[in-house]
């Protein structure tokens, strides 16, 4: 278990996490070429007891290193859940395993972390795309790329 609570300190009183979690325990599971996960996950979380569940409020932040969709500019950018809640069920048909008096809440994050995964990244709203080259500037990009000496050859007048 991951990230988990013990109901058995959250009967004295609720508790507070704030850390990171390593992107190996997240598992995200993502095999993006545009969008890479590699930092950790940082989360500021709130956990109490209620009557017949467990309740976790707070933040979750995951920072991202993407490469635009339209023009492969590299680019970061971040997962930002302010105002994530999680209510877990210890009773009934939807309610969630416990190990050893603990409740992992790694799934859960998991799971809203993938829900909000980008999945057509762009550096800006209005990114225009690759620009397209005219022929003359092709023509001198061509010319440019040629080596020094077939330049001086190109000066000669053979008749």
């Amino acid at each position: 278990m991951f990230l988990s609570v013990n109901l058995r300190h959250l009967a004295e009183q609720g508790l507070h996490l704030k850390g990171e979690l390593p992107m190996v325990e997240l598992d995200l599971g993502v095999a993006d070429d545009l969008v890479r996960a590699e930092k950790p996950l940082k989360y500021d979380l709130s956990v109490e007891l209620l009557h017949d569940a467990v309740l976790a409020t707070g933040s979750l932040v995951l920072p991202l290193d993407c490469e635009c969709g339209r023009c492969l500019k590299k680019f970061q950018s971040q997962i930002k859940l302010t105002g994530w809640a999680a209510h877990l069920p210890l009773e009934g048909e939807d309610k969630v395993s416990v190990a050893n008096d603990c409740v992992d809440l790694t799934p859960f994050v998991r799971e809203d972390i993938l829900l909000n995964f980008p999945q057509h990244p762009l550096c800006k709203p209005e990114c225009a795309g690759l620009k397209k080259q005219s022929k003359a500037s092709e023509a001198e990009a061509l010319e440019s790329t040629k080596p020094a000496i077939w330049s001086e050859l190109d000066k000669l007048k053979l008749k």
